[in-house]
């Protein structure tokens, strides 16, 4: 990990502490970061705490202590409430900067820039992903977009939790990246669970399958990562909650319509996902959706146990 220099912001903040916001947390005080907190759960603070982090008790007083302001939330809603909500981070006098790692979609993206820009507060849209372990390991892919001194001043920041890759100087650009990544992220996940349940059912061991797979052309992220890390373990710890997944695609599915663009797939898979998630619940992991095949085919997707 790169140790922080003198030319970075001295002051941090995170709004955020959940499954990613608490592992970015630890990067951050291991790299030598002075980082005030906010969580409006009390154990997630209390986590903080315990990390290395110091709480405080509003957005306003976050951005009062804070020369950069990390968002990393769940929601559009969440974004817009602590950024330019009543009592918000914009409620503190400007000169700060604000970085987002959520996901909102591009137009909310633009708009809480835009209100910030009024307040004299610089806006990166930045978002990540990578999952848990990523930003633990500080292996994220950071999508930021900016103005460039705005970019180039929390690089150093971004730089600590992965590869930052500047996708445009315009904040929503991060966005639209994000989407499209998660998308992709999405039919991967579907279709390869489809293909190993089919698979599994007519007497391939998976593990055989996913060599296979994976040295071939139908390898991806599915098959590289989930599968063998969460699925062919029965562990289900991506950390990604399907619900999340599924606001993702609906704001795919927004974007693709503001912009005026037909994709005949997204219906289908959108279908898919909702199901599974009316079936599992908001909070399971996003790779239990193979789960929802596996009831159907009377298989599971699963390494043999060591006896």
């Amino acid at each position: 990990m790169t140790p922080k220099s003198e030319t970075d912001p001295s002051r941090l903040g995170i709004a955020g502490l959940g499954h990613m916001g608490s592992p970015i947390l630890r990067r951050l005080i291991a790299a030598g970061y002075k980082v005030a907190c906010l969580d409006r759960d009390p154990g997630a603070a209390a986590a903080a705490v315990a990390d290395g982090g110091r709480v405080v008790g509003s957005p306003e007083e976050l951005a009062r202590e804070s020369d950069v302001v990390l968002t990393c939330l769940p929601t559009p809603a969440a974004v817009e409430a602590v950024t330019i909500g009543s009592g918000g981070l914009s409620s503190a006098p400007g000169g700060f900067m604000v970085v987002d790692l959520s996901t909102t979609g591009p137009r909310v993206s633009r708009a809480i820039a835009d209100h910030l820009a009024r307040r004299d507060v610089a806006f990166v849209d930045s978002p990540v992903s990578g999952g848990v372990r990523g930003a633990a390991a500080g292996r994220l892919a950071v999508m930021a977009a900016g103005a460039p001194a705005a970019i180039d001043t929390v690089a150093p920041v971004l730089g600590q939790l992965g590869r930052v890759v500047v996708v445009g100087h315009t904040p929503g650009m991060g966005q639209v990246m994000k989407l499209v990544n998660n998308y992709l992220s999405a039919v991967a996940l579907a279709a390869s669970s489809e293909a190993l349940v089919l698979a599994t059912r007519s007497g391939l061991d998976p593990r055989t399958v996913l060599d296979v797979l994976n040295s071939g052309s139908g390898r991806n992220s599915a098959t590289e990562d989930k599968f063998p890390q969460a699925i062919l373990s029965g562990s289900f710890d991506a950390g990604f909650a399907m619900e999340l997944m599924c606001k993702d695609l609906r704001l795919f599915e927004t974007m693709a319509a503001e912009a005026d663009v037909s994709l005949p797939v997204v219906p289908t898979l959108i279908g898919f996902w909702q199901s599974a998630l009316q079936e599992l619940g908001g909070a399971a992991d996003f790779t239990e959706i193979v789960r929802v095949l596996e009831r159907e085919a009377d298989v599971e997707v699963r390494a043999p146990r060591a006896t």
